[in-house]
């Protein structure tokens, strides 16, 4: 963190388990401020950090560096009602002005089409909102013109037809309340293109590129829900729509919590899926502000547990060697960055700090920390609207996602790791390899190369299940539309174990076969393997094949995941035997080794009925029915 800077001691009686109070969470925003400052341009416009530029070039990263940063210095400084003693927004305050004068040395790019302006522009105003008392009004009638002036060139722009739709509701926003001209009919657009993309549940998609794909990731908490419950904060009063869709706000955030908690792990991790991870622990910004508008299932000691414990994983883990956070999950891990990330953009991580708006008396500051529903019981839920079955276990703390639904399938493409697998966890990553092999089921094709998932369409299943089946493809040009075959595939769980029935239809040429992976563990030292189980400190997975499969192996690999250098991860493979093939397995992975063995496997792969049991070690019946895909 920042040269002679360090956290304030833990306080283990109001928080038991972090030991992290508001306190640490001011101190944490300090660092972070103050590891910026050697850094900023002579005008203070600028952050131009060290590292590969992004898409959108060194100019935009540096403004992206000013306006990432000044949304946390906002948190920061309108949570404690001003009192600033570092003197963070001076410096804002200079490069707001440097930024938007014309003709500036360090003036920031327009805001123009599907521009990266558009997006660190909602966060500038976001700031200047917060801030208001202490910046924008000490600004003169001049100044505040001159910044104005820059924020409509969003007026007159057209932006990217995702989540990027409510940066200009921000935006036009700002300018409507400040008492300049605005695009009314940008504020309008953007919250009914959310209607748009609202599946219930308190899920949203993030776009829906004309129905090529399923979106689904933590843009949905960290955007979808948190950019229209500030807009109806801010509009109240002068937008006559504003307390209304604020109250439905409420109510669709208080409905995604409900599933959203048990996206972290007890080790303060959240699931690994979606892009912009980098973005790390900004995932438990709608916790807190479920807490600010009285929209949570949770008792505010777990909230602060949760939100606490995520940003404690990544400063505990090396993010922020060197006082700025990486690229990466840990360090810098590259593979699992966009084209759009530059050295700067792990700094929307800032928006965790909205808790920092609850003042210090409230109860989410002051209740003794508690545990996370995930470190109380086993859960098992399935979410309607992404498809997902989350299943935790109480005993070791490990989140999963077992996913039926999000592809963020575009168009012929590569393999997206990031969405496309069978499974992701609070304690695992996917392997950014050339060939999918981890939570993936694929068909070998004569040299062995493995099939891809790419558009996932959902099936029906039983209670408490999920199913799906896709169009495997070979390559980034094949289109699933074209490809001659068919992968369903049903799961369910319990107590950390699997059940996964796949039926493959195809060709069915000889020799061609199917394999399927399991969870990829990581370390700083090779992982271990006694017997079938494999182990990385205190995590333990396995495959039993149940159905189909004919051996088992263990992929080794150095360099491909984000959670460590060396990575293993079992896997099973098995001959097709036709025009239909059946395959079973069962994967676990938890705090303890497997104990003892499956038992009493029935299976009924031939009807349109898709069924299979099994007896888990211990006793528990586990039973997965569904669907089969309809013959196109």
């Amino acid at each position: 963190m920042a040269t002679g800077f360090t956290m304030p001691h833990p306080d283990y009686q109001l928080s038991p388990i972090t030991g992290w109070t508001r306190e640490h969470w001011l101190a944490f925003a300090d660092q972070q401020l103050l590891a910026v400052r050697p850094y900023f341009s002579e005008g203070k416009a600028l952050i131009p950090l060290a590292g590969r530029p992004s898409s959108s070039g060194v100019l935009s990263d540096g403004m992206e560096g000013f306006a990432r940063t000044f949304m946390l210095a906002a948190f920061r400084v309108a949570g404690e009602r001003g009192d600033d003693p570092h003197g963070h927004l001076a410096l804002y305050r200079a490069g707001l002005l440097a930024g938007t004068r014309p003709g500036s040395p360090e003036e920031w790019l327009p805001i123009s089409d599907r521009s990266q302006p558009i997006v660190e522009a909602a966060s500038i105003v976001l700031g200047l909102q917060l801030t208001k008392p202490w910046l924008w009004d000490t600004l003169s009638t001049a100044e505040q013109v001159q910044v104005a002036g820059w924020l409509q060139g969003s007026s007159d722009s057209t932006c990217v037809d995702n989540n990027w739709v409510l940066f200009q509701v921000l935006i036009a926003e700002f300018l409507a309340g400040a008492g300049f001209e605005y695009n009314a009919g940008q504020i309008e657009h953007g919250l009914e293109r959310l209607e748009d993309w609202y599946v219930g549940g308190g899920w949203y998609r993030d776009g829906d590129n004309n129905g090529t794909g399923d979106f689904f990731d933590y843009y949905c908490g960290w955007a979808l829900h948190l950019y229209p419950v500030l807009w109806s904060e801010f509009a109240a009063g002068r937008h006559p729509g504003a307390d209304a869709k604020g109250e439905l706000y409420r109510t669709r955030l208080a409905a995604f919590l409900e599933d959203h908690l048990a996206f972290f792990g007890a080790n303060g991790a959240p699931v690994f899926q979606g892009r912009s991870l980098i973005y790390r622990y900004a995932a438990v910004a709608p916790l807190f502000l479920g807490e600010a508008i009285c929209a949570t299932p949770l008792n505010p000691g777990q909230t602060r547990r949760i939100a606490s414990g995520a940003a404690k994983y990544f400063l505990d883990n090396g993010a922020y060697d060197g006082g700025l956070p990486s690229l990466g999950w840990f360090g810098a891990f590259e593979p699992m960055t966009q084209e759009y990330s530059g050295p700067a953009s792990p700094y929307w991580t800032s928006k965790a700090f909205v808790g920092l708006l609850l003042p210090a008396d409230h109860p989410v500051w002051t209740a003794v920390e508690e545990p996370s529903p995930v470190e109380n019981e086993d859960m098992l839920r399935r979410v309607e609207g992404p498809n997902y079955l989350l299943h935790s276990t109480g005993a070791d703390g490990v989140a999963r996602v077992l996913n039926h639904g999000s592809d963020k399938y575009y168009a012929p493409g590569p393999d997206d790791p990031q969405y496309r697998r069978l499974a992701y966890s609070s304690h695992t990553a996917p392997l950014f390899t050339d060939c999918p092999v981890d939570n993936h089921v694929a068909v070998l094709d004569a040299s062995g190369t493995p099939s891809r998932r790419a558009r996932i369409n959902r099936l029906k299943a039983g209670s408490g299940q999920a199913a799906s089946w896709h169009a495997p493809v070979w390559s980034d040009a094949d289109d699933p539309a074209q490809s001659a075959w068919r992968i369903a595939t049903g799961t369910a769980a319990a107590h950390g174990y699997e059940l996964r029935v796949h039926v493959v239809e195809g060709p069915g040429s000889p020799g061609l076969g199917v394999r399927e992976g399991g969870y990829a563990l990581a370390s700083e030292v090779p992982v271990q393997s006694s017997g079938e189980v494999l182990s990385a400190g205190n995590l333990h997975t396995r495959m039993w094949p149940l159905h189909g499969y004919s051996s088992t192996g263990v992929l080794t690999v150095e360099g491909v995941s984000p959670l460590g250098t060396f990575a293993g991860c079992p896997y099973l493979e098995g001959p097709l035997t036709g025009d239909r093939s059946g395959f079973a397995s069962l994967v676990y992975l938890g705090g303890e080794p497997p104990a003892g063995e499956p038992a009493a496997v029935e299976l009924h792969l031939d009807g349109a009925l898709i069924e299979a049991c099994v007896e888990l070690p211990g006793g528990q019946e586990l039973k997965v029915t569904f669907e089969a895909p309809a013959k196109s």
